[in-house]
């Protein structure tokens, strides 16, 4: 086809990629005088113009541009000339849309089915179709709704709605859309924090039992800290929920009082007075500052084991700091793994020669060798172990590089494998805490008790190497062991897989002839604990209808005159045999089911099993170095610092209220207009 000249060719260049599918003419010899009336809506935007013979072109009517319509005996569809002035092709169209909202572009009169026609006026005309979005019409407010969730979603700074290039591209994107200002997008920001915390208001107003919270503090470029206040509960469904609280700025973090003002402000802000169970923390603390969460744990809220429900150390943080302790006992020889996996992986033709050389060698290792992050303790495990599997290859690299001539000797490579023996108890634990679902409590003893129980063998053993290694290890996961036994023994009793009889193995193995004291130690402790859900502690926290039947007071009135047989009810599921141990068990599921036999100590089971074990969401499970609050949000509002953190965490969870919106759908929202379908 003959280019044909037009008055803007850069916008004809555009139409022409779209070229129209030519059709048959049904009757290319009828003169153009006889020819039937047109009825499709696009010609009253555009007119027929011959411009050689055999060859007419369609021209806007608006900004003068042509397009195919025949040639020859083949006559061109209008679908190509509905999407130039439907989808905004038009550049008057378009221009006009921005001045006068009522242009073809927002509402186009003419192409609008007119059902109110007279009897003089011409018959309705009918719409066409085409491939363009739904009719939706643009909404601001929408738009900085969008703009709000997408700051919060993926950490922008909240000056971004400021920055000379993004108002640019909105403008470009959007031309209705008025730019928002710092102080509006803040606004927006905390307006989408309220809307989503009264869903998750609604969740915790609702739940039967108790809340456990963990106590998370982040240093900060000043002088100031940040506690991160998460609440994990159950709601009536039997459903585990870990919802990010309170962030609370702290001016004195390392007072005594500070992480019981944290935690007074969330049970005030949430109004959950009384229905505190337990709470998690990773941070030394002096007498006073226990003293002083212990008194919350007591005093404002039903007594649990004498405050023995406060966990001071976080799992995830104690495995960090252990495996960084073995580390720093191989230092040397880890550093010169380190300098063997980087001579190798930053050269690709290196990289080449020895994955050739381990095919020559034939070693069996499915393991990736990359370097290691030294901030994530899991990267420089996983590091060691390719490492030592492909120890032969590093032996049989013929090179003079003086760097290279330092690598690890058989005994180091001896030393390497023992170190990440003891390093596997560690990862395959925190492997749990990184689960998609929240673990119960029971899940953790067992992981736990074999790893008190192998570095205490591994440290009193006969090999020098792994006493080194296993020593430190063992006196520092001690530390956690003791602080936390009793509750996650007290939670695996809740497993109708183990019961005692779990605890009465493990403590054989791990304590020998001095087994029975600690035994003795976790039968009183559930005992006392049922006792206090007989003795009216449930009175603090809303009452379960667990039959049905509307007789919530009549089952108090028996517990109260039949103490002995309220008691009766733990023995009976002691002495009761234990379910068989199949691999996928729902045990909140199973307490579920069973709350009617057992209607007091399924609520105990339901808030024991709760309690949770770490302090860190699963992304930080590995990190070595306390978090620290970024430059940017320290110099934000504490208020403001908190409704972006925790909507963030509550838009992400989803069960919350929140949605999964993205920086997507405020593209979207910026763009919609107005169609005819």
């Amino acid at each position: 086809m003959e280019s044909i000249p037009t008055e803007n060719n850069a916008l004809v260049n555009m139409e022409m990629h779209m070229e129209p599918v030519y059709l048959e003419a049904n009757n290319v010899e009828t003169p153009p005088a006889k020819r039937r009336k047109k009825k499709s809506m696009v010609w009253e935007h555009f007119t027929i113009e011959t411009v050689s013979p055999g060859c007419r072109r369609a021209c806007c009517k608006q900004c003068k541009q042509s397009f195919a319509y025949s040639m020859g005996s083949k006559v061109a569809g209008t679908s190509h000339l509905k999407r130039h002035i439907a989808k905004g092709g038009c550049p008057v169209v378009l221009r006009n849309q921005t001045q006068d909202p009522m242009t073809p572009l927002s509402a186009p009169p003419k192409m609008a089915h007119e059902s109110s026609a007279g009897p003089n006026t011409d018959p309705p005309k009918r719409r066409y179709r085409t491939s363009s979005v739904p009719y939706v019409q643009f909404d601001s407010d929408r738009c900085r709704q969008e703009i709000a969730h997408m700051i919060i979603l993926h950490d922008y700074p909240l000056h971004i709605v400021e920055h000379p290039g993004f108002i640019t591209f909105v403008r470009n994107l959007q031309p209705n859309f008025s730019m928002v200002n710092f102080n509006t997008v803040q606004g927006d920001c905390i307006a989408t924090y309220l809307r989503e915390k009264q869903s998750v208001q609604s969740l915790i107003e609702g739940m039967q039992g108790r809340i456990c919270l963990t106590l998370d503090l982040w240093n900060s470029c000043q002088t100031t800290g940040y506690v991160f206040v998460t609440g994990q509960f159950v709601d009536n469904e039997w459903k585990i929920h870990r919802k990010l609280l309170n962030v609370v700025m702290e001016p004195f973090p390392e007072s005594d009082s500070a992480f019981s003002h944290a935690v007074s402000s969330c049970l005030s802000d949430w109004n959950m007075e009384g229905r505190l169970f337990s709470i998690t923390i990773n941070q030394d603390l002096s007498d006073a500052g226990i003293d002083s969460l212990k008194s919350l744990l007591s005093e404002k809220n039903p007594n649990t084991l004498g405050g023995r429900s406060l966990l001071t150390h976080c799992l995830a943080r104690s495995l960090s700091g252990i495996a960084l302790e073995a580390f720093k006992v191989c230092r040397e020889t880890v550093s010169k793994v380190r300098d063997c996996v980087k001579y190798v992986k930053t050269s690709d033709s290196l990289e080449e020669k020895f994955l050739e050389l381990k095919q020559q060698l034939q070693v069996p290792s499915m393991k990736t060798l990359t370097l290691d992050d030294q901030t994530r303790w899991n990267t420089t495990y996983e590091m060691l172990l390719a490492a030592s599997e492909l120890k032969e290859v590093f032996s049989c690299i013929d090179t003079t590089d003086p760097d290279y001539s330092k690598g690890p000797t058989g005994d180091e490579w001896k030393q390497i494998e023992n170190l990440c023996t003891c390093l596997k108890l560690l990862f395959d634990t925190a492997n749990l805490l990184t689960s998609a679902t929240i673990p119960t409590t029971n899940t953790f003893f067992h992981e736990v008790w074999k790893i008190q129980l192998e570095l205490t063998r591994a440290a009193t053993g006969e090999d020098p190497v792994i006493n080194a290694i296993a020593k430190p290890m063992q006196a520092g996961f001690d530390t956690y062991w003791k602080s936390c036994c009793l509750i996650l023994a007290i939670a695996v009793v809740m497993d109708p897989r183990f019961k005692m009889k779990l605890v009465e193995f493990s403590f054989t193995k791990i304590y020998g002839e001095e087994a029975a004291t600690y035994i003795n130690l976790v039968d009183e402790g559930i005992h006392q604990m049922f006792l206090e859900y007989v003795g009216g502690l449930e009175g603090n926290v809303k009452q379960e209808d667990v039959a049905g039947l509307g007789l919530t007071d009549f089952d108090m009135y028996i517990m109260e005159t039949t103490s002995q047989q309220s008691k009766s009810e733990l023995d009976q599921y002691l002495e009761e045999s234990l379910l068989p141990r199949v691999h996928e068990f729902d045990v909140m599921g199973w307490w579920k089911l069973n709350k009617v036999k057992y209607p007091t100590l399924s609520k105990m089971a339901r808030d024991i099993l709760t309690v949770p074990v770490s302090t860190v969401t699963s992304e930080l499970v590995f990190e070595i170095e306390r978090k620290e609050m970024d430059r940017y949000r320290c110099s934000l509002r504490p208020e403001t610092v908190e409704a972006v953190v925790c909507a963030k965490d509550w838009l992400v969870g989803g069960d919350g209220g929140g949605g999964g919106n993205d920086s997507a759908d405020m593209m979207k929202s910026l763009v919609k207009m107005e169609f005819p379908i």
